[in-house]
């Protein structure tokens, strides 16, 4: 074999160089990485003297710091620069199962038919309708690669139509910021209004005036506190608070009833909610209170002829739905529609004409439940496979006897069905088309299940190609979130098919703090309890051990946000167990990012960690956050990623905790950080750039398991 040796030089960094060296024939060697200085800073709590050398790191417009994050992602691309022909290939497949020029199914919505389409070689959608009429020619409303023009960075907000269908708003972000800039556009000329509004958040809804247009703002730590009344044509200087919740727990959102008669305004923290409702025809009008918020109960409202239909957990841990007349909606006028069974999670609710669509889960699954308001009967909504996941599409009529489900599994492309509310039949109306000849007979997906130290039983989904031998060789990603009570349910990624074909088994581990098997499973998993989730990760990776699907030189594990403190946790608890971990902006600096109310989100966060400023609280926190306890001791490879303008975990969290890890750790694994220097939480905007995300960090991966192909 011919030898390839060369070196380069890739930045200096606090006065020191450092290089790469590589040669094609033999293990590669590299000069020691990115060394970010030393400034102690102590701070004291509790009786806990705390020093964290790498405090200085937060200070974003100090020119070392970004110097630093320049010289980490040097440092990531000469190291990966040998993966690039992988990283290639695994981009060139993930497009080529891709179809890339594709119509999602339009949906009714008045006098049109709306829906969206992708163009070969174009990042962003395009979104469109027409007339519901045969024949009729296609209207562009909003194309995204017009929008994105030449910005680093894209993203569309919330969009929404007005009632009388010739006015669009909506919302871009062209930072990663999630700030939103609001823009009007006049869809009968193709003119956009001057209104133009700054700092806005998701929420965005018209009045029935078609003039009046709702929206919420940020406040300093990026908390959605207020809603705007604007009117066309009015500097937005000027435009009115309708609400404004100053409880740092509470973010506001708004929406509208499907009815179209009311605009909804939720505040919601953690552990509670309070609703208010304004009349959509008269939108000049105070918003009212459906019932005052109490601690720990939460709820949330539909509207249906003259009642409001409410999902809650007050006296149901798992939730029921009960029914109040409009005009005496508080809660001592409630009463039971669909009464509290504590095996069934009811997750929401949806109003039609003549039927009540609620989504629940059962043992794990979610699931379709269907009232008859004109029987008072209910029925349930059969699928096929064994493991899968249902969730509701677009459904934008209220006068219909037609739903729209989406269905997939970890086998299944993402199809999406109508269901005929009166017969009860499933129509397929589309399932993404995977090209290169997919077939889903020639995988296998089923449940198992671990066992916890305290004798819980953790469900684990899993996907792999038929024919895989147990042998404890195979290749293995294990997946893993398990926070803020959301649920990691099933569903198919045609990017994934690149690791399944090259042996791999595919894992997803459904522990507590997630909210696979209902509230009960979320609340074991948080505040005091957190430490189940990360106990129930290393039994579910010690299962797919024990079962000699893997083995810890074959087991990489992946999470992002809180699943990177999932990360950081078990990589601190059982490094032996894992030979990659890829973090994706790890919210890694749990007690120093809690303890500081001036960070994004944190107040509001006191509900799901618990609040550092109380002993028992900042003890725990202390015991588990994975930048305090990095060890002198061995770790896996491991990937980080960040984003400067994340909002959500700021970028100094993954840096950090990276600073540490070279610091102390023991081995000669490999250790990357990876900041996208113009985006935020999401990562890259743009599907293609997307892609090639995904395919560095398989190719990290896959090269560190020795998979080079």
């Amino acid at each position: 074999m011919k030898r390839l040796t060369f070196t380069i030089l890739i930045v200096t960094l606090l006065g020191e160089a450092f290089t790469l060296t590589t040669r094609a024939d033999s293990k590669m060697t590299y000069a020691k990485p990115p060394r970010a200085k030393v400034i102690a800073h102590q701070e004291t709590h509790h009786g806990h003297s705390v020093t964290d050398n790498y405090y200085w790191l937060r200070n974003r417009d100090q020119t070392d710091v970004i110097d630093y994050l320049k010289a980490e992602n040097a440092y990531t691309e000469s190291l990966m620069k040998p993966t690039q022909a992988l990283q290639d290939k695994l981009f060139e497949e993930m497009k080529s199962r891709i179809k890339e020029t594709d119509l999602s199914v339009p949906v009714k919505y008045g006098p049109y038919h709306y829906y969206s389409r992708t163009e070969e070689g174009k990042q962003y959608r395009i979104h469109a309708r027409k007339a519901n009429e045969t024949g009729a020619t296609e209207e562009i409303i909003l194309d995204e690669n017009v929008l994105a023009a030449d910005a680093q960075y894209f993203r569309l907000g919330n969009k929404s139509i007005s009632p009388n269908h010739q006015l669009i708003a909506c919302g871009i972000d062209t930072n990663g910021s999630e700030t939103y800039t609001l823009r009007i556009k006049d869809l009968t000329t193709g003119a956009w209004l001057p209104d133009e509004i700054p700092n806005t958040y998701y929420g965005l809804v018209w009045g029935n005036d078609n003039k009046t247009i709702f929206y919420t703002t940020l406040d300093d730590a990026k908390r959605p506190d207020k809603v705007y009344r604007h009117t066309l044509g009015t500097p937005f200087e000027s435009d009115k608070i309708v609400y404004h919740d100053t409880d740092e727990r509470f973010h506001v959102s708004i929406r509208k009833s499907r009815s179209q008669r009311f605009i909804f305004i939720h505040s919601d923290s953690q552990i509670a909610s309070e609703v208010s409702f304004i009349d959509a025809n008269r939108p000049s009008d105070n918003p009212q209170i459906v019932t005052t918020r109490r601690d720990g109960i939460e709820y949330s409202a539909v509207h249906h002829e003259g009642h409001f239909y409410i999902v809650t957990n007050d006296k149901a841990m798992n939730f029921k739905i009960v029914r109040t007349p409009i005009d005496k909606p508080s809660v001592e006028n409630w009463k039971d529609v669909i009464p509290y069974d504590p095996a069934v999670r009811i997750l929401r609710a949806s109003a039609f004409q003549d039927h009540l669509v609620i989504q629940e889960r059962r043992r794990g699954l979610r699931g379709l439940r269907i009232l008859d308001f004109k029987n008072n009967r209910t029925h349930e909504v059969s699928f096929p496979e064994p493991v899968y996941t249902v969730y509701e599409g677009d459904n934008l009529e209220f006068e219909t006897t037609s739903y729209r489900y989406e269905y997939t599994s970890l086998v299944t492309p993402h199809s999406v069905f109508d269901y005929d509310l009166k017969t009860h039949a499933s129509t397929l109306r589309k399932r993404n088309e995977v090209l290169g000849g997919y077939d889903p007979t020639q995988y296998e997906s089923k449940r198992i299940f671990a066992y916890a130290k305290d004798g819980t039983r953790v469900p684990i989904s899993l996907v792999y190609k038929k024919g895989l031998k147990k042998n404890g060789d195979n290749p293995t990603l294990l997946y893993g979130y398990g926070s803020y009570g959301i649920s990691v349910d099933p569903r198919f990624n045609s990017n994934r098919i690149s690791l399944l074909d090259r042996g791999f088994v595919y894992a997803i581990a459904h522990i507590r703090g997630g909210g696979d098997l209902g509230r009960p499973w979320y609340q074991d998993g948080k505040f005091l309890k957190k430490k189940n989730t990360f106990t129930d990760f290393i039994a579910a990776a010690e299962h797919l051990i024990d079962e000699q699907y893997t083995s810890p030189d074959h087991l990489s594990i992946m999470g992002g946000s809180a699943g990177g403190l999932l990360m950081g946790a078990v990589t601190n608890m059982r490094p032996d167990l894992f030979k990659v971990v890829i973090a994706n902006v790890p919210f890694v600096d749990v007690v120093n990012t809690m303890l500081d109310a001036s960070i994004p989100l944190t107040v509001i966060e006191y509900e799901e960690w618990g609040n550092p400023n109380q002993k028992n609280f900042y003890d725990y926190m202390l015991s588990y956050s994975p930048y305090d306890n990095v060890a002198a001791k061995a770790y896996p490879n491991i990937l980080i990623t960040a984003g400067l303008n994340d909002p959500r975990v700021q970028y100094w969290e993954p840096a950090k905790w990276t600073a540490k890890l070279r610091t102390l750790k023991t081995d000669n694994n490999r250790l990357l950080l990876k900041t996208n220097m113009g985006a935020g939480h999401s990562g890259k905007s743009g599907r293609y750039s997307r892609l090639h995300t995904v395919a560095f960090d398989y190719a990290f991966m896959l090269d560190r398991l020795g998979i080079r192909e």
